[in-house]
């Protein structure tokens, strides 16, 4: 009590959180970076689509480089970036020029697998997709949602593209 006026008190001001404050602070953070997540999210999408777009132009490079120092396109068989085409166009043609330097693989950037094939950067087991004009009319069959049913005729001479297995969004394509 003050000696001057006795009905008065003392009140002491504290410069220290309650806790509830301190709650409200760690709620309120909480909240945002909740909302910066699907931020985060889309741009790793962004990121990964913007890799697997270089390499499919890349792949797509290297095959075009071969065909213009051997006249002729890579033989082999399939339609992926598998091992072969990989080795092809890395170190085991006949003059032994690397077309290719793909590294191995990353989540988020891509690469060759374990087993050698040429993997997008969403799975190590989804391999990028290539049409090769073995006929040599300027004209490649290419998909449109990595099925077979979708495709249409490209005026190049290589097409390569990927699309993530279970959401055709993610679809890249090396002649955009």
């Amino acid at each position: 009590m003050d000696r001057l006026n006795p009905t008065t008190t003392n009140i002491r001001k504290s410069t220290a959180f309650t806790l509830v404050e301190l709650l409200v602070v760690i709620s309120i953070i909480a909240i945002l970076a909740g909302l910066s997540c699907p931020a985060v999210s889309g741009a790793m999408d962004s990121a990964k689509k913007t890799h697997a777009k270089s390499n499919a132009v890349q792949i797509a490079a290297a095959v075009s480089a071969y065909d213009m120092e051997y006249g002729k396109l890579p033989t082999f068989t399939g339609s992926t970036v598998d091992k072969d085409l990989v080795r092809i166009l890395t170190t085991s043609n006949s003059r032994g020029i690397v077309f290719l330097e793909p590294p191995a693989w990353k989540k988020g950037k891509g690469g060759t697998n374990d087993s050698g094939d040429y993997c997008d950067p969403w799975s190590s087991n989804n391999l990028y997709a290539i049409a090769l004009d073995t006929n040599y009319d300027n004209l490649v069959r290419v998909s449109t949602n990595g099925a077979a049913s979708g495709s249409y005729d490209i005026m190049k001479k290589v097409g390569v593209w990927s699309v993530y297995p279970t959401n055709s969004k993610y679809q890249v394509r090396s002649w955009d």
